[in-house]
């Protein structure tokens, strides 16, 4: 069985596509997954829906899925509630219902050796996983899981953690960076016997035509959204050159 994982997509089509595009020219997948996050806060959210649609694309909720799908604008903060406003008018009832009845998370073969696919963790869609996670928070998150393996994104940083026995691998961003490197991330797990073998995958995608494609969209506060998407760099990581842990 081979598993393709892409997480937090965030409305970035375009690099979905190079994405798509890559995996492609490795073979394919039997199964393609979209870990959530998928259309909120980039130009092109109907058109990754629909992308995703028309792979078979098997999806399940992120946080910013739960906003658009099933949250209360009150309940949102100002910057959230006009972008979550801005993705339902422009992708309609039916994919904002779709959205919000997606499932927590998707699981592949059985038992132990099975994969366990969530968008944060296995406990939550906006808790944080950071590479260097201490034992009480991984026990908190992942103490209880049948499956080995868990496959997650939220956190835009791609890694693969070994832990008490268990492989964590965060997926990354396909359409948002912010590890320091401009490129869409993604993740091909493959079944071996014994366990999963991991390949990550870093797919050039051309940032200047979706700054452009931001700019020309509506959407809200589209300055914040360019200076984000052309920093891909979480700025508590310091500047460029700063060794990630």
């Amino acid at each position: 069985m081979r598993v393709a994982i892409l997480s937090d997509i965030h409305g970035n089509a375009h690099a979905l596509e190079r994405c798509l595009d890559d995996l492609a020219s490795r073979g394919g997948a039997d199964i393609v997954v979209a870990a959530g996050d998928l259309c909120l806060d980039g130009p092109k959210p109907k058109q990754v829906l629909k992308k995703l649609r028309a792979i078979g694309a098997q999806c399940l909720r992120g946080n910013t899925d739960r906003f658009v799908g099933a949250t209360d604008l009150a309940q949102l903060d100002d910057e959230d509630a006009r972008g979550v406003a801005w993705v339902r008018e422009r992708i309609g009832d039916e994919w904002t219902r779709w959205l919000g009845e997606l499932p927590f998370s998707l699981t592949f073969g059985d038992g132990e050796d099975g994969l366990l696919v969530c968008h944060a963790n296995p406990k939550s869609d906006d808790e944080h996983v950071w590479p260097d996670a201490y034992d009480d928070t991984l026990e908190r998150l992942f103490d209880g899981i049948t499956q080995r393996t868990i496959a997650f994104g939220h956190l835009h940083l791609p890694y693969v953690r070994m832990w008490r026995g268990r492989t964590l691998v965060n997926v990354a961003s396909a359409g948002l960076p912010k590890d320091g490197d401009p490129h869409a991330h993604y993740a091909i797990l493959t079944w071996r016997s014994g366990g999963w073998e991991v390949q990550s995958r870093h797919v050039g995608f051309d940032v200047d035509k979706v700054a452009r494609q931001l700019k020309r969209s509506g959407i809200p506060d589209v300055e914040q959204r360019i200076a984000t998407l052309r920093r891909h760099r979480y700025p508590k990581l310091g500047p460029p050159g700063t060794v990630i842990p």
